[in-house]
């Protein structure tokens, strides 16, 4: 599932294609993407000009002049690309968006169909769902703040980072990649962390989302940006999918194991895990 950096990096390249286009229509093919109800009808949005486009959690929010805005899940095969109305459309489109310039439309292409889109009312974008439970930004957070939701909280520390209540935007990978870096096991309880190890979740946390932006995320299979381009982080995955591999620290082989029934990739000698915690329920 595209996480925090493969969102960031759709909503930027979608920024300089359709800001300021006008709508001229717009088609569902596939009824299940849209989800209900909805607050205006696809009727209702043509003529409207884009307005801005914004990232919140793992949604698109694309806002129209006027009031609508559409709200995208790409969940875990989901695409928002630009391409000219002529390029052909197979049957993974589901949703287009078309622009009064006639030199291109807005797509959404999801092979698996978990993906969807909401129509509503811009102000309310909030209080939808899907977005009144979300946690802070990862990037916005301060780390005391950071440190403050998850001190003396029961549960794991990879579990909690994927909590969007709690968090909003961290995936399977990135949540493995932060904990590596920062020598935390996935499976410690975050009650019985020190302050200082949630300071360097947290830094890590920060340093690593960055980076991914700024290889414009991770394509391991269908994430692409806006303009069909993979992004470049995998090639600096450093335990995510590499089990077996020697460790970049230690060179001890990656394991897998399981964390809150995911798949988590680790160095077992730089995220030592007490054998003390396991008698206690951990594993």
């Amino acid at each position: 599932m595209p996480e925090l950096p493969e969102v960031e990096t759709v909503v930027r390249s979608l920024v300089p294609h359709i800001t300021g286009l006008k709508v001229s229509g717009a088609e569902l093919r596939f009824d299940k993407t849209l989800r209900r109800p909805v607050a205006y009808s696809f009727a209702d949005l043509a003529g409207r000009r884009v307005l801005g486009i914004r990232r919140r959690g793992k949604m698109i929010v694309i806002a129209l002049e006027g009031g609508p805005a559409l709200v995208f899940h790409l969940k875990m095969t989901g695409q928002l690309m630009v391409v000219p109305p002529a390029e052909p459309r197979d049957k993974h489109v589901h949703f287009i968006l078309s622009f009064a310039s006639g030199d291109c439309e807005l797509r959404f292409r999801d092979v698996r169909k978990f993906g969807f889109v909401r129509c509503l009312e811009a102000g309310c974008v909030a209080e939808a769902p899907e977005m009144a439970g979300l946690g802070p930004e990862p990037l916005e957070i301060g780390r005391r703040e950071f440190a403050a939701l998850f001190a003396g909280r029961r549960g794991r520390m990879k579990s909690l980072l994927l909590d969007q209540r709690r968090i909003a935007g961290i995936g399977n990978i990135y949540a493995d990649e932060i904990l590596f870096a920062a020598g935390v096991h996935p499976r410690k309880n975050a009650d019985r962390r020190k302050t200082d190890e949630f300071y360097r979740v947290w830094t890590e946390m920060h340093r690593i989302l960055n980076r991914a932006i700024d290889a414009k995320g991770t394509s391991i299979s269908d994430y692409r940006d806006a303009d069909g381009n993979e992004g470049g982080f995998q090639i600096k995955l450093k335990v995510y999918g590499r089990t077996g591999e020697p460790c970049p620290r230690c060179k001890t082989p990656i394991r897998r194991l399981v964390v809150g029934g995911r798949g988590t990739h680790i160095c077992p000698k730089c995220q030592r895990e007490r054998k003390a915690l396991a008698k206690l329920g951990t594993r």
